[in-house]
């Protein structure tokens, strides 16, 4: 077999191994990525306040997190989606309007397995702020 012949065959299976590995992680992309109503209820929705305990500003959906006071005391830690960062970004937000320990006011949509979850539809800020944050096919963005 020539030198040419084996280095042809060698690119071609590097090349087969890395879209192999490419299409592994495109499908993961997918499958993290999600339709709103796959997920949350259109018709459950929550309104919640409560202090930041952490932010993940990531694609496909960033979270915020928020300790929450209910009725009776108790508080719950609240796992909320927003849209990708330069979609927040493009509505005026910044990772830095999330200030952990600060007090925010998110109006969203109830995730449908009973967990405390929650899709945002808007978030105030502590400075009075009011940002719409919709997902395009949620019942808010109506």
């Amino acid at each position: 077999m020539s030198k040419n012949r084996r280095i042809s065959q060698l690119t071609a299976l590097v090349l087969a191994v890395a879209a192999g590995a490419a299409s592994l992680t495109y499908k993961q992309d997918l499958q993290a990525h999600h339709a709103f109503s796959a997920e949350f209820d259109g018709d459950r929705p929550v309104l919640l306040e409560g202090k930041i305990t952490r932010l993940q500003w990531t694609n496909p959906h960033s979270w915020l997190y928020l300790d929450v006071e209910g009725d009776d005391g108790a508080v719950t830690n609240w796992a909320v989606e927003f849209g990708a960062p330069y979609a927040l970004i493009q509505k005026g937000l910044r990772r830095t309007d999330f200030e952990i320990g600060s007090e925010v006011i998110v109006d969203g949509y109830l995730a449908k397995n009973g967990r405390p979850v929650a899709n945002a539809s808007s978030v105030r800020l502590p400075n009075g702020k009011d940002f719409f944050t919709a997902a395009e096919d949620s019942p808010a963005a109506r």
